[in-house]
């Protein structure tokens, strides 16, 4: 018999994410986490000295600013469970080799002003950048946290129309591409490129340059955030939202198997022995490369097609430092302090940063490593004790390395380690041994442990950010509705999962489809406008007062909203939009419209036309 509605494998934000929902419209669910704590990837933890908190994973908070998650506290988490982000006025910041400073505001002029003194030239093309991305923003942002259109229906309708030709354009270039086509002087071009690989992608892979512009209009528009006291606060104010439902997580339990009879995913059985039962679903957090592992019954062309799902290039090595005093930043410019993000670019030119990332991609570590850091005490005290510091950097580096693949990360942690922080220093005065507590390497290898079923070799993105993985083909086409074919009720959350990895709030399109599945309403309950099934209901009953039409397809998913049909020298011009943003024309010449008349009047048609026409809402 079964004690719960929904069981999830993993207690990671995407999974709470997801149950979260579940359990707020009053399914019971259960949590069962391999570690002792909440979070995964959005996990804060006193890893060293008592009274010093570090990120594990994530610290910064971008992509999910726009989530109706966040924007619309549909879980109460701000309003009942203790949840509140900090902002800066400077979401990035680069300390160059001179120790000189370029800053990115959230005050798009004010970013500006600090560009002109570098090149005018520039400062004028990051403007016209900015705007063009958040002209772009209402058309992407909405249907980012909701379940993604196939790849190739979605560039077929991008084809359709003047902005969409401009953001397919961007989808297939590399970040370098277009970084190159607009700007020019090396400072502000490795100032964004830095940046942007942050979501572990190199600068001259094709199918990553929308990142670029998507990166900078989501800075300026609704800006970068950490949550107070750490990222982890995220993930701990849904766990009491969940348990305030009836929901439960237990920790210290691994999942072996997911039980599957009868092609349909019943429950599952622990490391333990233990089998725990389900009435409705299971949600796996797990990554493509282990379902083979974890669900029998999937077809091998599934299988295949998951494990051959591409991981990005390079992972991270992760520093911590429990620290006496603050740190000390050797550059003038004291606004780098309040950055969120902040860079620590030691290269010279854009040559010699496109030299180290192509050395990342053949295993090889360089002299000039990568590092991006800060002390998050300096805008946030609550993190350590009175007036101390902490240190909390990340770096670049390869999973598999040139000489002796990944198992040689054990041999070298410290040294290499070590060799960061002196290189760190450059920029920091007293990342020393005198103001240093304890620290704690963390390299690719140990992101894997660390998180083995969603971090595989080290990416903690779960897949590649590539444009073959991307909408819904990520990280599959068979996989990109949070599904498994040919498996009953088993849901898919994670980094690998749509629209991207880190802290997206990506559960909740996952949410969207289980509710739908179940028979749901995800609307009544959230109160969005955006569930297939009120829509549906009002195109068929009582068209919504907004004078646009509906179109929907044999799955009531709604494929356009009419919003004008005019005539234009010889063809008749219908706009609206698709996918519930993105513009959309279509024309029909005298031919086409003949025959569609056609097609709708005929004579066994015509009469139930005529009803239509004059039947009540």
């Amino acid at each position: 018999m079964a004690d719960f509605d929904v069981i999830a494998m993993g207690a990671g934000h995407n999974s709470l994410t997801t149950c979260g929902y579940l359990a707020k419209a009053g399914k019971k669910v259960l949590l069962l986490e391999r570690h002792d704590y909440a979070g995964g990837g959005a996990a804060t933890q006193q890893i060293l000295t008592p009274g010093y908190h570090h990120d594990l994973h994530s610290s910064v908070h971008i992509m999910i600013q726009a989530n109706p998650l966040i924007t619309n506290d549909e879980l109460d988490l701000f309003k009942k469970y203790g949840m509140d982000y900090k902002y800066s006025d400077v979401p990035h910041a680069t300390i160059f080799a001179d120790q000189s400073a370029l800053m990115t505001y959230k005050d798009l002029d004010k970013t500006c002003e600090g560009m002109a003194k570098i090149s005018l030239r520039d400062a004028d093309a990051y403007r016209r950048f900015v705007e063009l991305g958040q002209s772009m923003l209402p058309m992407i942002m909405p249907g980012m946290y909701k379940p993604q259109p196939p790849l190739g229906a979605l560039m077929a309708m991008l084809d359709s129309s003047e902005e969409g030709r401009v953001m397919m354009d961007m989808m297939q270039r590399s970040s370098m591409d277009i970084i190159n086509t607009w700007f020019t002087h090396d400072k502000i071009k490795m100032h964004i490129a830095r940046a942007v690989s942050e979501n572990l992608q190199l600068p001259d892979e094709l199918g990553t340059g929308m990142g670029t512009v998507m990166f900078t209009a989501l800075m300026h528009t609704y800006g970068v955030a950490q949550p107070w006291g750490g990222s982890g606060k995220l993930s701990e104010s849904m766990v009491r939202a969940i348990e305030a439902s009836g929901g439960e997580i237990r920790y210290n339990s691994e999942i072996r198997r997911i039980l599957v009879s009868g092609g349909k995913a019943k429950g599952v059985e622990l490391t333990t022995g233990e089998k725990i039962m389900a009435r409705d679903a299971i949600i796996g957090s797990m990554h493509p490369h282990k379902i083979r592992q974890f669900v029998d019954g999937v077809s091998e062309p599934v299988l295949k097609r998951a494990e051959n799902a591409s991981l990005a290039a390079f992972s991270l090595f992760v520093s911590h430092y429990d620290l006496r005093e603050p740190v000390q930043f050797r550059t003038a410019e004291k606004d780098v302090e309040k950055a969120i993000m902040l860079t620590l670019c030691q290269h010279e030119s854009m040559a010699d940063m496109q030299r180290d990332f192509d050395a990342l991609k053949r295993g090889e570590l360089t002299d000039m490593m990568f590092s991006a850091g800060n002390d998050e005490s300096k805008t946030d005290p609550t993190r350590v004790p009175k007036g101390t510091g902490m240190w909390h950097s990340t770096g670049f580096a390869p999973f598999n390395l040139l000489e002796g693949g990944s198992s040689r990360w054990d041999d070298i942690r410290e040294a290499y380690g070590e060799e960061r922080q002196k290189q760190q220093g450059k920029f920091v005065s007293n990342l020393n041994s005198d103001n240093i507590i304890a620290h704690k390497f963390y390299t690719p290898l140990d992101l894997e442990r660390n998180s083995p079923n969603s971090m595989v070799e080290g990416d903690v993105h779960g897949v590649a950010p590539y444009f073959y993985q991307s909408v819904g083909h990520r990280p599959t086409p068979d996989l990109g509705q949070f599904k498994v074919p040919g498996i009953d009720s088993l849901y898919l959350v994670g980094p690998s999962m749509p629209p991207a990895g880190g802290v997206v709030g990506a559960g909740r399109a996952a949410a969207m489809v289980m509710f739908e599945d179940l028979g749901m309403d995800f609307d009544s309950t959230f109160q969005t406008g955006e569930s297939k099934s009120k829509n549906t209901m009002k195109a068929r009953t009582q068209a919504p007062d907004d004078g646009a039409v509906r179109l929907f397809d044999e799955n009531d998913a709604e494929l356009m909203t009419v919003d004008s049909i005019d005539t234009q020298d010889d063809e008749l011009v219908v706009r609206g939009k698709t996918f519930g943003t993105m513009p959309l024309t279509a024309r029909l010449g005298p031919g086409d419209l003949r025959r569609a008349t056609k097609m709708a009047l005929s004579p066994a048609n015509f009469m139930t036309i005529v009803k239509m026409l004059f039947s009540k809402d």
